[in-house]
């Protein structure tokens, strides 16, 4: 079995490495951390099939460069769900998310300042990959914990079975490697 992945997405080729999940499966890691030209164009993919909305949400970390530049390029705000409640964070939304790619169950947070920006509001919730979908339910309760309607879920990459799901638009599939 090769170490890495070629993966094709908004007319882009990237070699992805796997990495062990456990004993019995394999990821291939997509990052977008630092690979400029992959964000913008993967930004503009998405926008081309995002349904109407007002503002941008996704989760800290790996999804920000992608919310940042759809942000930009559609001239709307985005929001993130922060891991960690912060002291500038008063009265914050919480919801409970255990991923794919994290070891411990996490927390995710909204202050009442971001919150209110999508109090009424079409959000769009923005990912980089959507796998188990644990990280797309967790931001869904947030967004209407705070009062906003999810528009639709987006993500780059499909991951395993999140790739037959009829309620996330996505950019490629990206297989699961199981040993």
């Amino acid at each position: 079995m090769s170490d890495t992945y070629t993966l094709n997405v908004a007319g882009l080729t990237r070699e992805l490495k796997k990495y062990p999940v456990n004993e019995k499966l394999d990821i291939a890691a997509f990052i977008m951390f630092s690979d400029v030209e992959l964000t913008v164009r993967c930004a503009e993919e998405l926008l081309k099939k995002a349904p109407e909305f007002d503002i941008i949400i996704t989760s800290e970390a790996k999804g920000i460069p992608l919310a940042y530049e759809m942000a930009r390029q559609s001239e709307k705000p985005y929001v993130v769900a922060r891991k960690s409640i912060k002291v500038y964070m008063k009265n914050p939304v919480s919801v409970n998310v255990k991923s794919i790619t994290t070891k411990d169950q996490q927390m995710l947070h909204l202050g009442d300042e971001k919150a209110s920006m999508i109090k009424d509001k079409k959000v769009l919730i923005v990912d980089d990959v959507i796998s188990t979908g644990e990280s797309l339910s967790a931001l869904e309760k947030l967004v209407q914990g705070a009062g906003g309607i999810v528009a639709g879920s987006l993500a780059v990459l499909a991951e395993g079975d999140a790739a037959d799901r009829d309620d996330i638009v996505f950019l490629e599939k990206l297989p699961l490697f199981f040993r």
